[in-house]
């Protein structure tokens, strides 16, 4: 292959055709073309060499896909959980519900709208969830 030098024509990316084209090179620094001038528009800029060939990518052969299982109903959930919760609550010791009240994990309360429900969880600040017939609800509460 021959030494490039200056005044000879190379490929180049050309900064105001925005295409590759061909240019004469004008300046260079030991053996590195720096400064070219485009044979089309005449526009001379700093040497911007063609892109590269990309070689085409590998093809990757994914594995079959697993058919997805549909999730439980979260009301389905909660009411097989009441289901199995409700042969051990003994009613006479489910507190009163009170908005003011203090409640822990597992208390049982009596609520005068939705019946006899148990303390899910103590959620910051002042609210509780219980598990009722009908559901999980959300309710007021002291802090503990």
């Amino acid at each position: 292959m021959r030494k490039l030098s200056a005044g000879d024509i190379i490929e180049a990316r050309c900064t105001k055709c925005r295409e590759v084209l061909n240019h004469r090179i004008v300046a260079m620094v030991e053996e590195k073309v720096v400064r070219v001038e485009c044979n089309t528009c005449k526009g001379t800029h700093n040497y911007y060499p063609p892109p590269s060939v990309k070689s085409p990518r590998k093809v990757v052969m994914k594995a079959p896909a697993v058919p997805r299982v549909p999730k439980k109903d979260p009301a389905e959930a909660e009411r097989e959980e009441w289901q199995s919760i409700q042969l051990t609550i003994e009613n006479e010791t489910a507190f009163a519900y009170d908005m003011n009240g203090r409640y822990r994990v597992k208390h049982l309360i009596q609520h005068p709208v939705f019946g006899i429900g148990i303390v899910k969880s103590v959620i910051v600040p002042n609210k509780m969830q219980v598990l009722f017939k009908d559901g999980t609800k959300l309710l007021r509460c002291q802090k503990v």
